[in-house]
């Protein structure tokens, strides 16, 4: 709008505008007959208007510190009792010689091809050895008509490679174990080989210039203590 002298009093967004719309509203809200909204336009309406952000709500972290602190505590104490101290591959022990010597038998027994070289003597199955482990193992029994050689195979004691050398005495089978010593435990001096039962099997072990040896079988004692004898002085 423009007076005469063509000043710009107002326009369509003007002030003056503005405020007559208020006014105008305010009127035919005051006049005219108010209707409530049918309930299918307030849900046609309510579906259309946009939903307003869900934010993610943050809980404290210092209520679930017990809970997590009682989970830790369990935990540890299962490693306690599935790994006491002093069975571990680097510690050693009589018992944990022990238990690993039968359990390394029975892993023998259990295999379907327990030999990875068979029906060999022991000037074959020792070379065989040779860049499979990373020590020479010393064994001077050949075996006999009592106590024949099977044949070898490479195996671990506990942390560390072993030769594995397998004699038969009539339907039963013999492990021989040699390994490195550095780093167990050993029981007893040098000298004094170490002997048990356990689990229904016989177990002779000792050491020998740095090498130890784990001789088990389920055969009698007496035989085991046998053989044993002819390993530690050769034929």
């Amino acid at each position: 709008m423009s007076g005469d002298d063509g000043v710009r009093v107002g326009g369509a967004d003007g002030p003056y505008e503005a405020a007559i719309e208020c006014e105008l509203t305010a009127a035919l809200e005051r006049y005219l007959p108010q209707h409530a909204a049918s309930l299918a336009l307030k849900r046609r309406l309510a579906a259309q208007w946009p939903a307003p952000p869900v934010r993610p709500v943050r809980r404290a972290w210092w209520p679930r510190a017990p809970i997590l602190a009682i989970a830790a505590l369990g935990l540890l104490a299962t490693l306690v009792v599935l790994f006491p101290r002093g069975a571990g591959p680097g510690s050693g022990g009589r018992e944990a010689l022990v238990a690993e010597a039968v359990n390394d038998h029975l892993r023998v027994l259990a295999s379907a091809r327990p030999l990875e070289i068979e029906n060999a003597g022991l000037h074959q199955v020792k070379p065989w050895f040779e860049g499979r482990l990373d020590f020479a193992p010393v064994v001077a029994f050949e075996g006999d008509a009592e106590f024949a050689l099977r044949g070898g195979a490479v195996g671990y004691f506990m942390d560390r490679k072993a030769a594995v050398l397998v004699y038969g005495y009539r339907l039963h089978l013999i492990s021989l174990l040699v390994f490195r010593a550095d780093g167990l435990r050993w029981p007893g001096g040098e000298a004094t080989p170490v002997t048990a039962h356990e689990r229904g099997f016989s177990v002779v072990m000792w050491r020998e210039r740095g090498l130890g040896y784990a001789l088990t079988s389920d055969v009698e004692a007496a035989r085991i203590a046998t053989l044993a004898a002819r390993l530690r002085t050769g034929p």
